[in-house]
């Protein structure tokens, strides 16, 4: 997939921790992309802060019990991303996968297994991510008739998929900057100070397109841990400081998408599978539309007409300016795949002769 993390991208999504959960608000609607969280038992707007739990309560829900909950989910994950390393180590070996074409030095599976395995991860990142906006949507805003699982659980899952999609993320630049010391024939010490400012330093990468895809993934890194995990804080910041940080989870999803366009070399040329990366994206788009189109609460509806002050004013043009963004997403999203023009390559790079040099 990508060379770091995709992410994710999500990021991130409905009253959980995530590398995808969209969010807007009167201040965000505007922005790329966004989509309000709900939790569970909605909590006014300007409501208090929860208290400790008392007798006969349910149990608040903690980052220990739901790592502990996400054992299944992230073993299937696993699963995916072992049956993604297979396919990707067929393809390399039979020479027909877009990764050769890049950069032909890798057409030896065999020496270069960790680098497809950290491709692998990133995919199933990304995969996971983009379950996790779903469920954050789904959750946040109007739901259909009938599920196949409960609110409550539907809620656990969702936490569970954030909480691997992050872990994903990880092992994806993990498993890249272990790949780069494995090839580097200085001392260990300096081969491991060079991965590592390679992998996670922005702008230590200074190679091709992955000056600017890097930057990107590390970000999506970056952004995807802390505001994924500050579901778990939420009743000491307070609910409406934790939904307006968590709305900006759905930038991680959508960083991961960009450095998987950008800098992917399995969707490095046009093609089927490129296009199915855009292809993705139109549920999320729509449903972030019907979010926005009919959101929760009552504060983030769309007046017939701005009100008199200068504030409702501000506040009712972002609303109506973020459904229009979002509407031309989702038209963008249906040029893109029915005209197959997707932003790929079209000639393979002049000069492949450099590691991991993707220019």
């Amino acid at each position: 997939m990508t060379n770091l993390p995709p992410a994710p991208e999500p990021a991130a999504a409905a009253e959980t921790p995530g590398s995808a959960a969209p969010a807007t608000d009167a201040g965000s609607e505007a922005a790329v992309t966004a989509t309000a969280t709900a939790e569970g038992g909605a909590v006014p707007d300007n409501g208090p802060v929860p208290g400790p739990r008392g007798p006969g309560e349910p149990r608040r829900p903690t980052l220990r019990s739901d790592v502990r909950a996400s054992w299944p989910d992230g073993l299937v994950a696993l699963l995916i991303t072992a049956a993604i390393f297979v396919l990707l180590y067929i393809r390399i070996r039979n020479k027909t996968s877009s990764t050769v074409t890049v950069m032909p030095f890798m057409a030896d599976a065999g020496g270069f297994w960790m680098y497809f395995l950290s491709q692998a991860f990133g995919w199933s990142a990304l995969l996971w991510a983009w379950g996790t906006v779903i469920l954050g949507l789904m959750l946040s805003g109007p739901r259909p008739g009938r599920l196949p699982l409960s609110g409550p659980r539907l809620e656990r899952l969702h936490r569970t998929t954030s909480l691997n999609t992050i872990a994903l993320i990880a092992a994806h630049a993990l498993l890249f900057a272990a790949e780069l010391v494995r090839h580097d024939t200085a001392a260990w010490n300096s081969a491991v100070a060079t991965a590592f400012v390679e992998a996670f330093v922005p702008g230590g990468y200074d190679s091709g397109t992955g000056q600017i895809a890097m930057p990107i993934g590390q970000a999506a890194l970056y952004l995807a841990i802390p505001l994924g995990l500050l579901f778990y804080v939420r009743h000491r910041i307070g609910p409406k400081t934790w939904r307006i940080l968590h709305r900006c989870v759905i930038v991680v999803y959508v960083l991961s998408v960009w450095h998987t366009l950008l800098y992917g070399t399995n969707v490095w040329y046009d093609g089927w599978f490129r296009t199915s990366v855009w292809l993705l994206q139109l549920p999320i788009a729509a449903l972030l539309l019907l979010r926005l189109m009919r959101p929760a609460r009552r504060s983030e509806k769309l007046p017939g007409r701005p009100g008199a002050t200068a504030g409702a004013r501000t506040g009712w043009a972002l609303r109506l300016g973020g459904r229009l963004a979002v509407a031309a997403i989702v038209v963008a999203l249906v040029a893109v795949v029915a005209s197959g023009s997707d932003g790929g390559r079209s000639e393979p790079p002049e000069d492949t002769s450099s590691t991991h040099n993707h220019d």
